[in-house]
């Protein structure tokens, strides 16, 4: 064979190997998309670890549709909302950070705060943007919003983002300057915040429902039934508002079911947070009061969602993670009316604390497809972690200056008998800025008290910081300082260690 027939020869042979080649990753490719779930992230707000029984069989409420969620599914039975009030919680969920590294050092924003969130930082909804998904958001945004100022007004003072502005200058009859798709989300359909937080109205891709502004008149009884007074539009009516965030995800699932791109869907939802208003058949169905029944609404609202999946065919390939902002409003009042049902379980505290009753929250995982049957999961786990386990499991690297405290949990979901730890460490942080940290079963809280709205009767309530073995004591009740001032003295310096680096997964950077 000539020399001029070889090199025709070994050119044939290169360009059919590369073309095989570049067909086997197209096919290749092609499978992985196929297999790419759909991704429905529900967050109820102000929902108790206590509060379902599948988590609390003494529970006072029936929640049978999440109940057959957890039935279906991952229970984890040590994860943790990254903040114990609100919007920490939701900046850590979409950002994978913890939100004491934003400018928002303590509380929650206002319904009229600026965003927290900067239009260039990489989101939940950028990573699975770049995955191939259409991309929503639907329900309480409260990470503040851009909103337009009125013409000559005057602008506010400036304030910390924990002090909420009045708004007065703001101009919510016009169409928002930024918000969710400045952050990745193609569509949104929010409410500003809390509804016990003003301006009431909602915001359809930036656009307000109705440009007829009223003065909305507040409420404050009976307990739990209340809102602050405030701006909204005409046609809001906030006793509705679960009902139709319900409506407008199922909507949504609908119009997304005939798209070929699959779908994620942010859905935070505005209950069990105050104010109480649980609808006509709902009421007196609990044996936890007004709290209990619209706990139980809550649950029908989400069976109501899934449903819409399983009537289109998209139960078996749709992750569904259902969880919580934060632990449960329950006072003591509350108690002492409703003393058989215990919202935050056996754990110490409520909404807002340091202690595990502020943070440790539910957290469920179904995807029929690849969880083939119930387990429970003790791996501690946190909110922020489902931005680097959504990037694992639609194949995307992080970048390195996102995503910054935020691991991979979905070996969990993928193999039945996984023990490894998910984290070295968690972070907690409470309404007051109070911070804590969690390593194995030993948890640091550095200061006294709770940091939050409950107070402590202990003995030990004037040591300057606590010590807990949640292995053995889950429920606090012990304050083990003085016994392992070793432990202690490590957990305080690991905790100021990962302050001020920045991050704490590995290979990311500030």
């Amino acid at each position: 064979m000539n020399v001029c027939k070889k090199s025709l020869l070994l050119l044939f042979l290169i360009a059919t190997i590369g073309f095989t080649l570049f067909a086997f990753t197209e096919e290749k490719d092609g499978a992985i998309a196929e297999e790419r779930p759909n991704i429905l992230v529900i967050l109820a707000d102000d929902l108790g670890y206590g509060d379902l029984q599948c988590y609390n069989p003494n529970s006072q409420v029936e929640t049978p549709h999440l109940d057959r969620l957890s039935q279906e599914g991952v229970r984890f039975t040590d994860a943790h909302s990254g903040s114990a009030v609100c919007s920490p919680t939701r900046y850590g969920l979409v950002t994978g950070r913890y939100a004491f590294r934003s400018p928002l050092k303590q509380g929650v924003l206002g319904g009229y705060s600026p965003p927290l969130i900067e239009a260039d930082r990489f989101t939940i909804a950028n990573l699975l943007k770049q995955a191939g998904y259409e991309t929503g958001v639907i329900g309480k945004w409260h990470l503040g919003l851009g909103w337009p100022e009125i013409s000559g007004s005057e602008p506010e003072p400036s304030h910390e983002p924990h002090q909420w502005p009045q708004g007065d200058n703001l101009d919510i009859e016009t169409n928002l300057t930024s918000g969710p798709a400045e952050l990745g989300f193609d569509y949104s359909f929010l409410v500003p915040s809390s509804l016990d937080i003003p301006p009431y109205l909602y915001l359809e891709n930036g656009q307000p429902s109705s440009r007829e502004i009223v003065e909305i008149q507040g409420n404050n009884e009976p307990r739990g039934v209340f809102w602050r007074t405030g701006r909204g539009s005409s046609d809001f009516k906030i006793s509705e508002t679960l009902d139709h965030l319900g409506e407008k995800a199922q909507e949504y699932i609908v119009g997304q079911s005939k798209r070929e791109k699959p779908f994620f869907l942010y859905l935070p939802l505005t209950s069990p947070h105050t104010p109480w208003l649980p609808s006509d058949p709902f009421q007196g169905q609990s044996g936890a009061g007004t709290y209990g029944d619209f706990v139980a609404h809550t649950d029908a609202v989400v069976g109501r969602v899934l449903r819409t999946l399983d009537s289109l065919g998209l139960k078996d390939n749709t992750l569904v993670v259902f969880t919580s902002d934060n632990g449960a409003d329950w006072k003591p009042g509350d108690k002492e009316a409703f003393p058989k049902h215990r919202a935050n379980g056996i754990l110490r505290g409520q909404k807002s604390d340091i202690w595990e009753g502020g943070h440790r929250v539910p957290f469920i995982v179904r995807w029929p497809q690849k969880i083939t049957k119930h387990k429970d999961a003790s791996q501690t786990v946190c909110i922020n972690d489902l931005m680097a386990t959504l990037a694992a499991i639609t194949q995307q690297k992080l970048p390195a200056n996102a995503a910054q405290d935020s691991y991979d949990f979905s070996p969990v979901l993928a193999t039945s008998n996984y023990t490894k730890p998910i984290r070295p460490s968690l972070i907690h942080h409470s309404i007051s800025g109070m911070f804590s940290i969690r390593k194995g079963k030993w948890k640091y809280v550095e200061g006294s008290g709770s940091g939050g709205w409950s107070k402590d009767e202990s003995p030990t309530k004037n040591l300057s910081a606590q010590l807990y073995d949640m292995e053995n004591d889950p429920a606090e009740t012990r304050n083990l300082l003085k016994q392992n001032p070793k432990i202690a003295t490590e957990l305080k310096v690991l905790l100021t260690q990962q302050r001020e680096a920045g991050y704490t997964r590995p290979g990311a950077k500030k």
